[in-house]
């Protein structure tokens, strides 16, 4: 039975130059109405994680939450995924503050095209969304769930490091998140756990206030 996993991976293969039927015929068949713009796993992980605390099912909602690869490439599925000929899908994001004008640029111009100038929005996290959560929780708390998660070590390790001297406790907590891969993905998941409902970040508050 298809699924939101099998229409991701439609739109990858046609963003390669795959053919586009296949994406077109599973956005009908699950009725996908709008797409969540993300640059990678991570931000993916944690979209995922907050929908399932606040008891949404995105899927069963028609929302595809889709990790691009990269935030440059948000041009490529806007076009892809927006107004005719693309899918028509109405598009939205989360980006860090640095890709701000690759998403402008990209769902604006989707907006325009289909003739709606408030239509696509997007959220921006003024570093990365491992910054927000981070200062969300705060340095101690993330400390105590690395502790929990087995990986104080690895983290004393590397604290050690001369290229972590002179950064604050949270610019070294944001840097060793993404040392080791998969960690980032874990800790999306981990971090938006142990939020309080009044604590969420706001880029990450506001995107889940829809699609």
């Amino acid at each position: 039975m298809a699924d939101m996993g099998a229409f991701r991976e439609a739109v990858t293969a046609w963003d390669a130059g795959g053919p586009d039927e296949p994406a077109r015929e599973l956005a009908a068949r699950l009725s996908v109405r709008a797409v969540v713009l993300l640059e990678g796993p991570s931000d993916a992980a944690a979209v995922d994680t907050l929908a399932e605390r606040r008891g949404r099912d995105l899927e069963g909602e028609g929302v595809c939450v889709l990790p691009m690869g990269g935030a440059m490439s948000v041009g490529r599925f806007a076009r892809l995924l927006g107004p005719p000929p693309g899918l028509g899908l109405r598009l939205t994001g989360l980006c860090d503050e640095r890709e701000r004008r690759f998403y402008a640029r990209a769902l604006e111009g989707a907006a325009a095209a289909a003739g709606a100038a408030q239509r696509h929005r997007f959220f921006v996290c003024a570093a990365d969304l491992e910054d927000e959560l981070i200062r969300a929780l705060g340095v101690a708390r993330v400390e105590e769930l690395i502790r929990e998660e087995g990986d104080l070590r690895a983290l004393q390790t590397f604290l050690h490091q001369p290229a972590q001297q002179g950064r604050t406790a949270q610019q070294q907590l944001r840097r060793f998140l993404g040392t080791k891969k998969g960690r980032k993905i874990r800790y999306g998941r981990v971090l938006v756990e142990a939020l309080e409902p009044d604590r969420v970040p706001a880029p990450l508050d506001d995107l889940l206030t829809g699609p």
